[in-house]
């Protein structure tokens, strides 16, 4: 088996995923254009020599339906022979397609490959791809789905988790943000969205919200108290009869914000970057995916971590930064408290909470953002993990060479 490395990645800002938002005059494709032309121009000398490209698309429908990775590859100038695919893991989806060509690259069927994602959230909705698991009734009975916002609020009353502290997270999410932005963190990967006329629309990230205080959250109401009331909260309490209630916790302001974005990882073996004169970021040291027990939808995190660590030979104290998504702001809590982490090592710049979460490019987005906090604190490994929904879950552990 082959050593994989990041050689590169970008992505563009994350835009308000409204029809105010800046990204929402942008096309699905324009973004998977504009990011793979940015890649290529950067650190691609000849395309031809990228073996396949994956991007994650969570609503793989309309406007992000058609295997949209081809198309986007053939306008952003990789020529006839570069071959693409889109993937739908739900909210690992651009993490998955890192390791799917990860593991081309390392069982030598490939020597170059990228991976990332595109989703506007702006124009094709949560939830407009249907699926058995919506709409089945045959299939609910057995497998009953709930929102996953319902799951976030399960997950605090199993934890004793209360509104003020997830609140409090939330806070905290936002202030790291406004400060990594304020002091350029992202510049070197954040690419600039641009129309048609060649105008940048936007250049920053433009979702978070610096200056939140606990007093401004705590004016939301729940986000999900009216789903638990139409019956999801019977199949939770069914499932967990020890709870006999429970309270939502979980708002707008303490939950993942809606977004368009787009992001490509180049991934390579050694002799490629010889060949083409890079010098290698990090290596892939190990990553996996997995699932868990089906309405506890968030928490997958934990276990595939552990199965990640062990693949790699690796504790817990061998990791110096965690990204792990903010889908809601119980998920990394637990996941701290779980593996007794200091918070001050888990998403240090802010995360979705703050920034955003473009479900199928959320993911390598994060795997980007880890590499480089980690080049800019000179420490060495890094760990990403992502929940989705059903139980599902994908970490990535990356060490710089």
């Amino acid at each position: 088996m082959q050593d994989v490395f990041i050689y590169d990645h970008v992505r563009t800002p994350r835009g308000k995923g409204r029809t105010n938002g800046a990204l929402h005059i942008i096309t699905p494709v324009q973004l998977a254009i504009q990011t793979l032309n940015a890649l290529r121009e950067r650190s691609i000398a000849h395309p031809a020599e990228i073996d396949d490209v994956g991007l994650g698309v969570v609503m793989p429908i309309g406007e992000q339906g058609a295997d949209i990775t081809r198309v986007a590859l053939l306008e952003a100038g990789y020529g006839d022979s570069v071959s693409g695919f889109q993937l739908n893991r739900f909210c690992t989806s651009a993490l998955d397609t890192v390791k799917l060509v990860a593991g081309l690259i390392a069982s030598g069927q490939a020597d170059a490959a990228i991976g990332g994602g595109v989703e506007s959230m702006s124009r094709v909705q949560i939830g407009s791809d249907g699926g058995a698991v919506y709409t089945d009734p045959s299939i609910g009975a057995r497998h009953p789905y709930i929102p996953n916002g319902v799951a976030a609020d399960l997950m605090a009353a199993l934890d004793g988790v209360t509104r003020a502290e997830v609140d409090a997270y939330a806070v905290e999410s936002q202030r790291r943000a406004a400060e990594a932005v304020a002091s350029g963190r992202f510049d070197a990967s954040l690419i600039p969205v641009r129309d048609r006329l060649g105008q940048v629309v936007l250049a920053r990230d433009e979702a978070h919200r610096p200056g939140t205080t606990l007093a401004d959250l705590a004016k939301l109401p729940p986000a999900f108290d009216k789903a638990a009331a139409a019956g999801y909260g019977s199949i939770v309490l069914q499932r967990y009869p020890q709870l006999e209630a429970f309270e939502p916790v979980h708002t707008g302001g303490n939950s993942s914000g809606i977004v368009d974005g787009a992001c490509a990882v180049l991934l390579g073996n050694a002799a490629f970057g010889e060949r083409n004169g890079l010098t290698p970021r990090a290596r892939i040291r190990a990553a996996a995916s997995c699932a868990d027990e089906p309405l506890l939808s968030l928490g997958g995190p934990i276990p595939v971590t552990h199965k990640t660590l062990a693949r790699a030979g690796m504790t817990i104290a061998d990791i110096d930064l965690f990204e792990v998504n903010e889908a809601f702001a119980i998920v990394p809590m637990r996941y701290s408290r779980c593996f007794e982490i200091d918070p001050a090592r888990i998403n240090v710049n802010g995360g979705a909470i703050a920034l955003g979460h473009p479900l199928g490019a959320t993911g390598a987005m994060l795997l980007g953002t880890l590499l480089d906090e980690l080049e800019r604190r000179d420490l060495a490994t890094g760990l990403v993990t992502l929940c989705a929904a059903a139980g599902q879950s994908t970490a990535m552990i990356i060490e710089r060479v």
